[in-house]
This record gives C-alpha cells, sequence and structure tokens, in this order.
C-alpha cells in the first residue's frame, strides 16, 4: 500500500462542514499535514510561504469572503501565472457534476483530476494515489525543466512518449511548450500540428496558434483560433488570443468586441477585464473603459496581486470621459487604500499631474510629474507601459529631461521587453527626433561603461558579476555584436570556473548563432563555437 504519510496537502473551501469531512477523509488515508484556506485570497498567501504536494480546491468558492467572484478554475490559472506553483504540485478540483460538464474541455490550465461530489474516502483515496503515480511518470521531466536544462528536458519528454503512451499528449503538450520557450517555434508548430492530426484538442489548437502567432503568421492564428472558439466557445483563452489579432490587424473594434463576448461568458478574471479596459480606452469608448477599469479596481481591492496602476487608468479613463470629480474620488481612495512604497507614489503622483492637466494648471502638473519621475527611480514593479505613459506626459508638458530619464528605467530594466527602437520612437511620435538621437547617445554611453565594468569584474574574478552586467548592457543593445561577443566568452569562463548552468548556456549558444547571422565571418566565432563544444564535452552534456 502507498504511504501517503508525507505529504502536505492544502485544502481551499469555504465550507467548514466539507474542510471538516475532507480532513477527515485525508487522516484515514493517513494524510496528516493538512491546511485549510476559506477563499483565493488566503489560499494564494499560504502558497506563497511553502509548498504543498497536494491542493483540494472547492470549485464554487462563493462564500468565502471579499473575493468569492473567483472560482477554483480562476484560483488555478492565477497560481500558473505568477507561477506560485510548479509542475509537480497536485492540484484537485472538487466539484459537481453540471459543473464538470461545463469546464472540463474549457480550460486551456487544467487540474490534475477532477473529483464529482458527492465521493467517499475510498474514491479520494483512489484519486490521490492515481494522481501521485501520474506525477511520478513525469517527475524526470519536470526536475529537468525546474533546473533549466530544457534541452534534457525535450529528450526526457521524448522519451516518455515512447515509454508511457497512455501520456503521449501530455508528453508531446510539454515538448512543444519547451520548443516555444526555446524560441524554436516551427518545432512546436510541427508538434501542435501532429497532435491535432489524430484529435482534436483544445489546448493543442490555441498552442498552434500562439506558435503561428509567434511567426508573425497572424491571418493563419487568428482562423486557427477562430475555429476554436466555434468548437468549444468556453475555451477562454482563445478569445484573450483572438483580440491581440484583431488587434494586429489594425480592428480595434473587432478586439473590443471580442473581449466583451469573453468577459459576458467569464466575468471575474480581473486580467482579462483590465484587457478590455485597456483596448476600449483605446479605441475611445470611454463608457466600457470606465466600466471595466471600475470592475478592476473592485474586484482587486481584496487581491494579493492588486495593482496601483488600475487606478492610474481608471483617472485617465474619467479624465477622457470629463468626470474630473469622479477621478478625484478615485484619486482619494487610492491615498486611502494604498500605500507603503514608491510605485504607489509614482501612480499617486502622476494620477493628480493628470486631474491638474486637465483643469489646464500646468504648474501644479509639472510638480506633481516631477515627485512621479522621482518616485519611478525607487520604485520596482511599474509596467513599462506605465513609464512610457509617464514620459509621454513628461515631454506634452515640455519636461524633456525627466522623459527621457523614465525612459532611461525602461532600458535599464533587463525585464522589459521594451526595444531601444521603441524608446526612440517614444520622442518621434512626440514630435522630438533630437531627443530621441541624445537618447540613443545616452544609451550607447551606458552600454560602454558596461562593457568596462564587465571587464573590470571579469579581472577581478567576479564571472558572476561580469556576467549579470554584460546581460545588462545586451538587453539594451540586443544586436550589439561587441556585447554579444563579450556576453558568450563572459558565460563561458562562467561556466568552466563555477559549473554548467542549463539556462545560461542557452543565452552564450544563442549570442553565438546570432553573431553567426549578422557577422558570419567574425573572427572570434570558431574559438567561442569550440569552446562552448568543449563545455558541454568537459560537464559530460555532449560527447
Amino acid at each position: 500500500m502507498q504511504d501517503n504519510s508525507n505529504l502536505s496537502v492544502l485544502v481551499i473551501d469555504p465550507n467548514p462542514g466539507m474542510r471538516g469531512s475532507l480532513q477527515n477523509m485525508l487522516v484515514q488515508s493517513s494524510i496528516t499535514k493538512i491546511e485549510f484556506a476559506v477563499n483565493a485570497s488566503t489560499a494564494i498567501k499560504q502558497v506563497g510561504k511553502r509548498h504543498y504536494d497536494l491542493i483540494l480546491c472547492e470549485y464554487d468558492l462563493e462564500g468565502g469572503g471579499a473575493d468569492s467572484g473567483q472560482d477554483g478554475q480562476q484560483l488555478l490559472e492565477d497560481m500558473r501565472h505568477h507561477k506560485l506553483i510548479g509542475l509537480g504540485t497536485i492540484f484537485i478540483m472538487i466539484t459537481s457534476e453540471g459543473v464538470y460538464s461545463k469546464v472540463v474541455s474549457a480550460a486551456e490550465l487544467t487540474p490534475t483530476d477532477y473529483i464529482l461530489k458527492p465521493f467517499t474516502v475510498d474514491t479520494l483515496s483512489v484519486r490521490i494515489n492515481r494522481a501521485i503515480e501520474r506525477r511520478a511518470v513525469f517527475l524526470p521531466t519536470y526536475q529537468l525543466i525546474g533546473q533549466g536544462n530544457l534541452r534534457e528536458a525535450i529528450k526526457s519528454a521524448a522519451a516518455g512518449e515512447t515509454s508511457h503512451p497512455r501520456h503521449v499528449a501530455d508528453f508531446a503538450r510539454l515538448r512543444a511548450d519547451m520548443h516555444v520557450t526555446l524560441g524554436e517555434l516551427p518545432q512546436a508548430e510541427d508538434i501542435y500540428t501532429g497532435i491535432l492530426a489524430s484529435k482534436s484538442i483544445g489546448w493543442a489548437s490555441l498552442g498552434l496558434a500562439r506558435a503561428l502567432f509567434a511567426q508573425d503568421k497572424i491571418e493563419e492564428a487568428e482562423a486557427v483560433v477562430t475555429k476554436l472558439i466555434e468548437d468549444n466557445p468556453k475555451f477562454m483563452a482563445a478569445y484573450d488570443l483572438l483580440a491581440t489579432c484583431h488587434e494586429m490587424n489594425g480592428a480595434a473594434y473587432r478586439a473590443q468586441k471580442t473581449l466583451e463576448e469573453a468577459v459576458a461568458i467569464s466575468p471575474h478574471m480581473v486580467r482579462r477585464l483590465r484587457r478590455l479596459g485597456e483596448v476600449a480606452l483605446e479605441a475611445g469608448d470611454v463608457v466600457v473603459a470606465e466600466k471595466s477599469f471600475k470592475q478592476v479596481v473592485s474586484k482587486s481591492k481584496y487581491s494579493e496581486f492588486r495593482d496601483p496602476e488600475d487606478h492610474v487608468k481608471l483617472v485617465k479613463t474619467l479624465l477622457k470621459k470629463g468626470d474630473a470629480n469622479q477621478a478625484g474620488s478615485v484619486i482619494r481612495d487610492m491615498e486611502k487604500s494604498l500605500r507603503g512604497n514608491a510605485a504607489i507614489d509614482a501612480c499617486k503622483a502622476i494620477s493628480v499631474a493628470l486631474l491638474h492637466e486637465s483643469a489646464g494648471n500646468t504648474p501644479a502638473a509639472v510638480t506633481e510629474l516631477n515627485a512621479a519621475v522621482a518616485a519611478v527611480r525607487l520604485s520596482k514593479g511599474l509596467s513599462s507601459d506605465f513609464k512610457i505613459g509617464l514620459a509621454r506626459t513628461c515631454l506634452s508638458n515640455r519636461l524633456d529631461n525627466a522623459a527621457a530619464e523614465v525612459m532611461l528605467t525602461v532600458m535599464n530594466d533587463v525585464d522589459s521587453k521594451v526595444s531601444m527602437q521603441d524608446a526612440m520612437s517614444v520622442f518621434v511620435k512626440a514630435g522630438r527626433p533630437d531627443l530621441a538621437e541624445g537618447m540613443n547617445s545616452r544609451l550607447m554611453t551606458q552600454v560602454q561603461e558596461l562593457l568596462d565594468l564587465a571587464a573590470e569584474k571579469g579581472n577581478m574574478g567576479d564571472v558572476k558579476g561580469a556576467v549579470q552586467t554584460l546581460l545588462e548592457a545586451q538587453h539594451m543593445a540586443p544586436k550589439n555584436v561587441q556585447v554579444m561577443l563579450a556576453l558568450a566568452k563572459a558565460i563561458l569562463r562562467q561556466l568552466e570556473d563555477l559549473g554548467w548552468d542549463h539556462p545560461l548556456a542557452e543565452v552564450c549558444i544563442s549570442q553565438i548563432e546570432a553573431v553567426r547571422k549578422i557577422d558570419p565571418g567574425n573572427p572570434l566565432l570558431p574559438g567561442l563555437t569550440e569552446d562552448y563544444h568543449g563545455a558541454q564535452r568537459k560537464y559530460g552534456i555532449s560527447s
């Protein structure tokens, strides 16, 4: 008999009677390490503090408190999206037969298993044991993924398809997802297409559409995801991608209507409501934007993922509508309910600045904009979109140096996906190409300073520091051959001195291959390539 006594379990259920019943069943199955959560918010707090082997979650979380609008499926998606639980965490959804029939084929991210109410202790025990056995099948691949060794993980998944034919589709999905992570989109496309050739599966259609979209095959992606929605109208993630396809095709109205349709079906997902608000505001539909952002602010009030930028978006919407009084109320609510860090201070300051700007009080707006820029210097977690919006507002108020400073924080953020060209376009579109040229010059100066600093760190033996510094330089100048070569060389030294690191090795070979495309005759390429393969041989990665 399987020993489950070491399993740590989190039970999420708003009903105290059901929590007690589940505890009794688990204890009868020799599982005693049990903790409880009554709603999504408390569950997220607990999962953020410690690891659980198993999560038992009631689908219907109504009655769980202020955030009870969220159901178990949305909680699972939040946990996955924010990387609070890993692939090895078993997530079992407890639900009624009627709900199961609606959600089983409509979710992109599915739980490990469903248990339909009512059920016995024997049923629960069998399902838990089956989930543990399933996890054991995938564990070698999961461990490689956790280590960042995606090449070996792909091989492990391919071997799993052969040795465990019952799980062919799941292993194939893992392989495809890893190819996407590695940027190998044609390989991912082939895998999804192969799966769909034998069976129509929602997540495979969505994966194919995403792979096509990432290769700029927008029309093909739109066709795939449109068919997916026709076949399965409640596959919610498909609407998000379809809306993005419409946006890329310049059809803002269709994008908005697609998201409105999705929200009508599933009204509690904050990320989708936020996206609807953004699209509607961009399209000039302040009525829909106002409604969406108000819902976002309301639903996020007790959330662990509350974002002060949502208040700024609501303020912008209300001011665009011409409702300064209500915008002021939103700012006062933000001041009362949000406090304590520089990011919130920046959001408050830009909101007040926008209010002053709408009233024609330029001196007061400038004062608040300078305060927002000062707060951005100290802040963490603000989005690139927020900072770009702040830079544009600074430009409209002739605060050129402040705008440039804010855009430099965007370019200095290694997690930002904003390219140098994107940053330059902010100034060009504002009619200030001179500032774009100055920005470019400042960035290049910073890149050279980072190259010099990395060289100094390398000479002092700080190989990790040198690599991190060059990663910053690479973010700022991703197509600079000098930076690519220096980064590849620094990573090879770290691999030599400190041991093999799979994610860094991927970065290294990607830099070498990028240089090969830009400057195939570069004299440093042969040596770097040989050093890379030598490191692989040294650590037994290849023969």
